[in-house]
């Protein structure tokens, strides 16, 4: 199986920060919401020539498997110190 988050990169220089497909400015969350729209995957590549079959998959396996790509750092704001 092919190293599909190799495709995804994370810079808070694009879309704030969000997932994005490397080289692009298309996130993660672009390609969900259109095939949650009834896109399929042949109209999102008619629509955006710079997306292959492999960026669409990548996508769909990182947002399967986010918890394990997103670190949480805890913040502690609302701790109460007495």
């Amino acid at each position: 199986m092919e190293n599909l988050v190799s495709y995804i990169s994370i810079n808070p220089e694009i879309r704030f920060g969000k997932p994005c497909i490397r080289g692009t400015r298309i996130a993660v969350t672009d390609i969900l919401q259109w095939m949650a729209s009834g896109m399929s995957c042949d109209e999102i590549l008619d629509d955006y020539p710079d997306l292959q079959e492999i960026h669409i998959r990548a996508a769909l396996n990182f947002a399967a498997n986010r918890d394990s790509f997103i670190k949480v750092i805890p913040t502690y704001a609302n701790t109460v110190i007495a």
